[in-house]
């Protein structure tokens, strides 16, 4: 008869790890590849037609194409070269390289084969509906290549930088790392572009952000009330959220209160506000919002 040993739990532990870091990884890696393939698409359907840079060594791309008609995509490839150093040193080495050279490789390599399947001239001539079209889509697959922490290559390791290191938003960095290149397009192309241009910059950090961050469907509750157990009560068993007590003093009077702290979904902003003012119409309320909620009631931390 086998006796078994902690050693052989530990290690079945231990395997079990590995396999869940392995799911993530190749989550990570199709994350990435859909999202260049999805900024790919942009490129080619509504960017590359209407002559709008969308800044970064794409829109170098660009501009290098529209004077010696030099393939996109290898214009990209190559650009990408110096930047890509750069990201390797300060944004997580080999796991940071691996994902960002697949975003670069795919999305150089598509953006060049999809020329020979697509329409050259796009699928509209109208500049609006390129602008916001191509940014949507072109921050959507951003996004989705940061949900697999990689960045796309170009002005994206430059916003990741100033985003990790200055805590500079997404949005933000697109505009301070692009808008060079966007003004360097409106002298190549004409300046009515190049103010489009910016439209696609802001557009795009703003899907990127929504989709790499979540968008903001979450809020806080601060309330100070003299019932605090009765609406901790109420918000239990009526909400079914959970409350936490905050022991807190008034600064005037001196006086002891406690502060719960909850979090709730938009919709539930207004039931809360009800119940409060059931217990305790002098309660004071404070409603925040957050970006995520992670943990018992919300989307599980470990699938952050």
């Amino acid at each position: 008869m086998t006796t078994a040993h902690p050693e052989d739990g530990f290690s079945l532990k231990a395997l079990a790890g590995s396999l869940d870091f392995s799911r993530r990884s190749l989550q990570d890696y199709l994350l990435v590849l859909l999202g260049s393939v999805v900024q790919a698409l942009s490129m080619r359907l509504f960017l590359i037609p209407a002559q709008l840079v969308s800044g970064g060594v794409s829109g170098v791309a660009q501009i290098i194409n529209f004077y010696t008609a030099w393939p996109i995509g290898l214009m990209v490839f190559i650009g990408n070269a110096p930047l890509f150093i750069l990201g390797w040193r300060h944004l997580g080495g080999p796991r940071f390289a691996l994902r960002t050279a697949l975003a670069i490789a795919a999305f150089s390599i598509l953006t060049d084969a999809l020329a020979w399947f697509l329409p050259l001239n796009g699928v509209t001539d109208d500049l609006v509906l390129n602008s916001l079209y191509g940014g949507v889509t072109l921050g959507i697959g951003s996004g989705l290549v940061y949900r697999g922490r990689g960045t796309s290559g170009g002005s994206d390791i430059l916003g990741r930088i100033l985003n990790y290191r200055y805590g500079i938003s997404i949005s933000q960095s697109y505009l301070i790392t692009d808008t060079l290149v966007v003004l360097a397009g409106g002298l190549a192309f004409n300046w009515e572009r190049a103010l489009y241009g910016l439209v696609v910059i802001y557009v795009s950090g703003l899907a990127a952000e929504m989709v790499s961050e979540g968008s903001s469907i979450f809020r806080t509750a601060l309330i100070v009330s003299a019932c605090p157990d009765r609406v901790a009560e109420r918000i239990l068993t009526e909400l079914e959220r959970g409350v936490t007590i905050l022991p807190g003093r008034g600064a005037y009077t001196g006086a002891e209160r406690a502060i719960l702290y909850c979090v709730v979904t938009r919709s539930e902003v207004n039931p809360l506000k009800a119940l409060v003012n059931e217990v305790d119409p002098g309660a004071f309320m404070v409603i925040g919002q957050a970006n995520e909620a992670l943990g018992e009631g919300f989307r599980p931390l470990d699938h952050s």
